[in-house]
């Protein structure tokens, strides 16, 4: 955990910009009997992480024994500091409603919350879910949900080859994304366990991006995060067209222009609006007068 704090802000530094957070984890992290002094470690690395880090935390489940003594310590001690907290095996609206309770509880109230769906019941009440007004975020838990099928699913859905071609597998991904996008809400697709093959990692993470409607997505190692920020990236020729368009939408007070040939409005402006904005959270250089958009 201290070395993802310390890669966090050393790539802080490098791009400009906090450009992935850092998840410390009580669910899969903390020892069986340990728990509560894990998340006494959790607390006390998120109070001490720097001015500008996105520190978060992974509680373990609504139903688990630990769970609410991990809000109540967490989020009760470093709720201000944190950037959000993330609940695991949500299956319901009504897990939402518990996790809210318990955050509320420990004075969290304005704490963002992430969850994650990790089973067919889940995908199946992912628009319920993402409704919920506190709900920022689902990830979707690609090995839980082929384990909770029973053996229907084979092991090689989790794979690299698999996640992406198993039908049942890409209908859920499919889904939770939509569902995510249905509600103004963020998709994070899951990890890649084949953690040394970076450009096999980085296909996966360009074809969760552009084929399957991801915005963001998990790594487990610190060689994957490289490779992720560069797929969820956009491209420099798509920048500098959205910079243009934008430019020249702003002086016409946002009524229709034309640019190589082509017609743009309010329609279209939303999508170039939103290449710039991901340009500015991946650290990519920008124009002075596009950078005081964001600066204002």
């Amino acid at each position: 955990m201290r070395k993802s704090l310390q890669l966090q802000a050393e790539l802080s530094a490098e791009y400009g910009t906090c450009v992935f957070d850092v998840t410390l984890d009580c669910e899969d992290g903390a020892p069986v009997g340990g728990e509560a002094e894990h998340a006494a470690l959790v607390t006390e690395l998120a109070l001490d992480a720097p001015a500008g880090a996105r520190v978060a935390a992974r509680v373990h489940p609504v139903d688990h024994r630990h769970f609410e003594a991990d809000v109540a310590t967490i989020a009760g001690r470093a709720g201000a500091r944190l950037c959000h907290l993330m609940v695991p095996k949500v299956e319901s609206a009504a897990d939402v409603e518990r996790a809210v309770a318990a955050m509320d509880a420990a004075g969290a109230r304005a704490l963002p919350l992430h969850v994650l769906i990790e089973s067919p019941a889940a995908v199946h009440r992912a628009f319920d879910i993402a409704a919920h007004p506190r709900v920022a975020s689902l990830s979707f838990g690609l090995m839980d949900f082929v384990s909770a099928h029973g053996g229907a699913i084979p092991a090689s859905a989790m794979t690299l080859a698999g996640q992406f071609s198993h039908p049942h597998v890409l209908r859920a991904k499919l889904e939770m994304a939509a569902a995510c996008h249905a509600h103004g809400k963020v998709p994070s697709h899951n990890v890649v366990t084949e953690f040394k093959d970076l450009a096999a990692l980085q296909n996966a993470a360009q074809k969760a991006a552009a084929e399957l409607g991801y915005t963001r997505m998990w790594s487990i190692h610190p060689d994957q995060i490289r490779p992720i920020v560069a797929a969820f990236s956009p491209a420099e020729a798509e920048i500098e067209t959205a910079v243009t368009i934008i430019e020249a939408a702003a002086a016409a007070d946002w009524a229709p222009v034309q640019h190589q040939g082509r017609l743009h409005d309010r329609a279209s402006y939303r999508y170039f609006w939103q290449v710039i904005e991901r340009a500015h959270q991946t650290g990519h250089p920008l124009p002075e007068t596009v950078r005081g958009w964001f600066l204002a």
